[in-house]
């Protein structure tokens, strides 16, 4: 089991620096919505780039930011009995979740969406709009990525609840280090 937490350590410590790192680029994306406001509105001047700069970048801030919010526990869970279960409940409902869920949908999120991937990659796919950005297969390329980020951090999770659930468990860490 030792190994395995060790993996898990790994997992999180790269979604732990990938989270830092699009938290730290926010303030990037509301600088480029506030410059396309300012702009249109005040100067009656719009770039396609910028915009497009704006609502790229935002999503692909979110979706490669969803392995972080999962490791964080910061997403959104509809939960009535999971709050209430002891943690061993916790680890089951967990290790289930994971495997008849969150594995299967990455894998067909990441087996469906690659060929349109693959093309834009092929193709140097740029935006559709005139004066656009001229790299849309970056922003496609962060499907797989998203899938591939959001499985490692399933796996991680897997591990915990097993350790949980065998009673091999150590706490585990948050993204700030602490412990529970």
């Amino acid at each position: 089991m030792r190994t395995l937490y060790r993996v898990a350590d790994a997992i999180d410590f790269i979604i732990d620096c990938t989270g830092r790192i699009l938290v730290w680029a926010m303030p990037f994306v509301v600088l480029i919505a506030a410059t396309v406001v300012i702009l249109r509105y005040c100067f009656n001047v719009g770039f396609p780039w910028l915009s497009e700069a704006f609502v790229w970048l935002n999503g692909a801030i979110f979706t490669l930011g969803a392995a972080y919010l999962m490791r964080t526990d910061s997403h959104v869970r509809v939960d009535v009995l999971y709050s209430r279960l002891p943690p061993r409940g916790k680890a089951l409902v967990n290790i289930l979740g994971i495997l008849i869920l969150l594995w299967p949908s990455m894998y067909v999120i990441a087996v469906g969406g690659w060929s349109s991937v693959a093309r834009s990659l092929a193709s140097r796919e740029h935006s559709p709009t005139m004066d656009g950005l001229p790299f849309l297969y970056a922003l496609k390329l962060c499907v797989p990525l998203f899938c591939a980020l959001v499985s490692l951090q399933g796996l991680s999770l897997f591990i915990h609840s097993l350790g949980t659930l065998t009673g091999s468990d150590r706490p585990h860490r948050d993204a700030k280090g602490a412990r529970p």
